[in-house]
């Protein structure tokens, strides 16, 4: 856990195996550390990080494993509930995973005795993307090659099942009007669908093909951005990560499963990148809460990058 000039990461935690995908909790538990999860060939871990950023006390990075989950089959997604917190008596953990046998999973645990996990089925091709509704935390919505959006409840029923023209790459919740959500489709759609009336109230076009990844920006709603073909597209809907904490940063990876992937952040006052980094065979993306500090999964490892506001 040292600063790691070799890897251009500022910080870098080793991990059991290799790291599919690794999620920053985007949601306040009551803790002051950061709850953060990453997934590998069959198992998801827990983890808690404090940040030199962050605390003064701390000398570069601060990370304690809380509970390891084994999952069976390889991660390929997470995303955490907002009923997630630390400082609830006992404490809830709570997260649905996307796995390489089409199954969504929600998981639940007091990090002592109580650990169950749910299988919700429907889907019939690869999962490309899930997210839980971020105010109630009582839905899921995930994307798939299967050509379809689903909203589940924590039953595992189906609420609600839109069918796509092409592969479902990225799905977004409005982080106040839940009733909203964005769709991003691999032939270069993107709909924002209205969940009351069950359809579609707005639809951005990219002309570059395919579409590989889309995403809301939840400090600026009004802004869109997209991987599409070999460009980054930025959508004003009043005339894709975002940060989650300034509407001009966001940060884009190459393909994953190259020998190295390139990593860069961007600000919208920039033309040219404000950080680089190359990522051996880097996975994952996942923005800080608070801080400007992204998380990539590699090899064995958990890359940090900071970078400034």
């Amino acid at each position: 856990m040292k600063q790691d000039a070799t890897r251009s990461a500022t910080y870098t935690v080793n991990c059991e195996d290799y790291v599919h995908v690794v999620e920053f909790n985007p949601f306040e538990s009551g803790d002051s550390g950061n709850l953060i999860a990453y997934g590998g060939n069959n198992y998801v871990v827990i983890g808690m990080c404090t940040f030199q950023e962050e605390e003064a006390d701390i000398e570069g990075i601060q990370y304690k494993t809380l509970r390891t989950f084994h999952h069976g089959v390889r991660v390929d997604g997470i995303a955490w509930s907002p009923e997630t917190r630390l400082d609830s008596l006992p404490p809830v953990i709570k997260f649905c995973t996307s796995a390489a046998d089409m199954k969504i999973r929600l998981f639940t645990s007091d990090l002592q005795d109580k650990n169950e996990y749910k299988v919700l089925e429907g889907h019939s091709d690869f999962i490309n993307d899930l997210v839980f509704d971020p105010k109630e935390g009582q839905e899921i919505a995930s994307v798939s090659d299967d050509h379809t959006c689903r909203i589940w409840n924590l039953e595992g029923l189906q609420t609600s099942h839109f069918v796509l023209h092409s592969p479902g790459m990225s799905v977004c919740w409005h982080p106040e009007e839940t009733f909203k959500l964005m769709v991003a489709e691999k032939n270069g759609t993107i709909r924002f669908y209205d969940l009351l009336a069950q359809q579609a109230i707005l639809s951005l076009e990219s002309e570059q093909m395919p579409l590989m990844s889309a995403h809301w920006c939840l400090k600026n709603t009004f802004k869109v951005g997209a991987v599409a073909g070999n460009d980054w597209l930025i959508w004003d809907i009043t005339r894709s990560r975002w940060s989650t904490i300034n509407e001009n940063l966001f940060a884009t990876t190459g393909y994953p499963g190259k020998m190295a992937s390139q990593f860069q952040i961007h600000h919208l006052g920039h033309p040219q990148p404000i950080l680089i980094g190359s990522v051996p065979v880097g996975s994952g993306l996942s923005w800080h809460r608070t801080l400007p500090l992204c998380a990539i999964g590699g090899d064995h490892k958990l890359l940090f990058w900071v970078t400034e506001m």
